[in-house]
């Protein structure tokens, strides 16, 4: 049985995780003074939930326009046969390409939706003809642009917790 399995979170788990999904690189001394713990119990329960799985990275969000992405894409794919083999290859495919930030198996008339990042419409399309479009399972794609975002990258809402 894995450590996911067996970890169960309670409300101080909750508090942290809310606390690093708002400031990942906040000092673990603010960090436990705002959960309600000691430094060296806090740190060891960041340290267990990272090897649990429960905290899977830490990183920079970045302003997409400010670093020249200025179009985000979302493309629903309709795959043509369905197999583990295509779903395999295409899944392959996709997580080999950066410009795509999400990818998710969905029900309804697409089987997939990718989200897509790029700086401008040629872009787009020279990812769509030359790589999307030459895997062989993909039977259609449909895209959408946002005009605008007002929120990605949130965080997730925890259970039990009200702000």
């Amino acid at each position: 049985m894995s450590e996911r399995a067996e970890l169960r979170l309670d409300e101080i788990d909750l508090r942290i995780l809310r606390e690093l999904q708002a400031d990942a690189r906040i000092p673990n001394v603010v960090l436990a003074e705002r959960v309600g713990l000691s430094p060296s119990p806090c740190s060891r329960r960041v340290k267990l939930l990272e090897r649990a799985g429960v905290i899977t990275a830490c990183r920079a969000l970045l302003d997409r326009a400010a670093i020249g992405l200025g179009l985000t894409v979302f493309a629903g794919i309709r795959v043509a046969r369905h197999s583990h083999e295509n779903a395999d290859a295409f899944v392959a495919a996709v997580l080999d390409m950066p410009e795509v930030v999400a990818c998710h198996l969905t029900s309804g008339d697409t089987d997939y939706l990718l989200e897509v990042v790029v700086p401008d419409m040629a872009t787009y399309e020279s990812t769509v003809l030359r790589r999307l479009l030459s895997l062989p399972a993909i039977a259609d794609i449909r895209t959408s642009f946002a005009m605008r975002s007002h929120k990605t990258d949130g965080p997730l809402p925890l259970p039990g917790l009200s702000r």
